[in-house]
């Protein structure tokens, strides 16, 4: 064979490497991927790997360089997948419809709610969280804390009292 053959730059060497690897090289990276345009669009990008190296590659190493070239572009794919898979979990735990002036307002609202609740004297915070929060009936909490559900009632409303004062219907 005369050395212009065996030159990759040349364009008719080029043209018999890929007259002769093309079919190979898409069927690996479609056994790979399962997609026939996505194993298709790698495979030109394998052979335009293979022009712009073509003066670093050694004629008869070029079948080993075509399927390394073609394997490390699909380990791309699915790194570049995998990114894009934990970035949209990332964004659909964090998506909200609400705007930003709503989340604001909620946010503003719950540290006013929680400094109510912070500020009311124990007894009232005690049997509030209990019934608001640990959803207790009252003749519950009146055992539980060794007390009459008259009181219960009473420190009930005095909280709800406060909470009304300070923040307005809950």
């Amino acid at each position: 064979m005369p050395n212009d053959n065996r030159n990759i730059c040349n364009s008719k060497t080029f043209e018999s490497i890929y007259n002769t690897y093309a079919k190979d090289i898409r069927r690996f990276l479609f056994f790979k991927i399962q997609d026939i345009e996505k194993a298709e669009d790698l495979m030109q990008d394998v052979f335009i790997k293979l022009w712009d190296n073509c003066s670093k590659v050694d004629y008869n190493k070029v079948k080993s360089y075509m399927f390394s070239t073609a394997n490390n572009m699909f380990l791309n794919v699915v790194k570049h997948e995998k990114v894009v898979q934990n970035y949209n979990k990332l964004n659909k735990s964090e998506a909200t419809n609400e705007s930003p002036e709503y989340i604001m307002l909620e946010k503003e609202f719950m540290e006013k709610l929680e400094a109510t609740i912070a500020n009311l004297p124990e007894k009232q915070r005690e049997v509030f969280l209990m019934n608001r929060i640990e959803k207790k009936k009252y003749k519950e909490i009146a055992e539980q804390l060794n007390i009459s559900v008259k009181a219960v009632e009473k420190r009930m409303h005095q909280a709800l009292l406060t909470m009304r004062k300070e923040i307005g219907n809950i």
